[in-house]
């Protein structure tokens, strides 16, 4: 099969397109023809070694395609059926062999291209608002990238759930998108210092939740737009990690909460990903969740997404096809 493999972290270049035995499901596991797979932030990091995986590698944690072959005592899945998984290493390649339990069923309402876009994001979205700070009706909640992949699923889970939205935007582009998921308040941080805009919209109260998946550039600003006891749920790096402060802080900027949550340990339990996954395919089946898909490039094109991903060049998702 051909594959994207890192043999040495590094810049773009570093992908490599290779050919590779094709994987054969063992005990336990289903072989997965891939027809779209997600492109995610977390991709770069285990490509630059910011996050550490064993090389060579075949990169990528999310993909959506039809079962080929089912290894022994696999009894939920036979071939034919489309499936979706993420929290797998190995999705950008033609095939995958994953452990059946990490495979959601996809219904046809939704198709394995909507699928493979929202897995990682839109699990993300579900345990972010559901979970980790469930949003209630009347809330002020801050989205930064508010018009990137997770931003604007959380635009629309946090208005349907009754919050005010404020967003955060680099372009004018970028605002039109993030207004047109149902943000009421939109900056953009490239014109406007961002903590003076919250505090002046909530009559110097703050919010009661801010997501920040930007990381270092954004993260002592986003302490100042919390109330009193508001949560930050810091969940990406994009502009680099968090340099250490001391934990008084957060007393000092008024009993605060903070938290730095990962997918992974939202989904680890079977039945609570196969809930949150089936949660989510009906939001999107029902029009509830809209995914917006930015661009499709080949998946021998990775290299020239994740330059455009880094640069700040995609609204929305971009998928690669095998």
């Amino acid at each position: 099969m051909k594959a994207i493999q890192i043999q040495d972290v590094g810049q773009p270049e570093v992908l490599r397109w290779v050919e590779l035995e094709d994987p054969a499901p063992g005990e336990g596991r289903v072989l997965v023809k891939h027809h779209a797979i997600g492109l995610n932030y977390i991709d770069t990091y285990h490509r630059s070694g910011l996050y550490t995986v064993p090389l060579p590698v075949v990169p990528g944690l999310e993909a959506a395609g039809e079962v080929v072959k089912v290894g022994a005592g696999v009894t939920d899945f036979q071939p034919g059926d489309l499936v979706a998984y993420t929290d797998c290493m190995g999705a950008y390649a033609e095939y995958a062999a994953v452990p059946a339990q990490r495979l959601m069923p996809v219904p046809e309402a939704v198709g394995t291209e909507l699928a493979a876009a929202a897995m990682l994001q839109g699990l993300t979205t579900h345990y972010l608002t559901e979970s980790t700070f469930p949003i209630g009706q009347g809330d002020t909640v801050l989205i930064h990238a508010a018009a990137g992949g997770v931003g604007l699923l959380l635009v629309q889970r946090a208005k349907r759930k009754g919050a005010r939205v404020i967003g955060t935007v680099s372009t004018a582009e970028k605002e039109q998108l993030a207004r047109e998921a149902g943000a009421d308040e939109v900056i953009r941080y490239t014109e406007k210092d961002f903590v003076t805009e919250v505090r002046a919209l909530t009559n110097e109260q703050g919010c009661e939740v801010v997501y920040d998946g930007v990381g270092r550039s954004t993260f002592m600003g986003s302490l100042d737009c919390l109330k009193r006891r508001g949560m930050l749920v810091s969940f990406g790096q994009s502009s680099g990690n968090v340099e250490p402060f001391a934990p008084g802080l957060l007393t000092q900027k008024g009993s605060l909460f903070l938290t730095r949550p990962s997918l992974m340990d939202y989904v680890r339990d079977p039945e609570e990903l196969r809930r949150r996954s089936d949660e989510l395919f009906t939001w999107l089946a029902q029009g509830e969740l809209s995914v917006r898909i930015d661009r499709r490039l080949a998946l021998s094109e990775a290299a020239e997404a994740h330059r455009m991903l880094e640069g700040r060049k995609t609204t929305g998702k971009v998928l690669l096809l095998p």
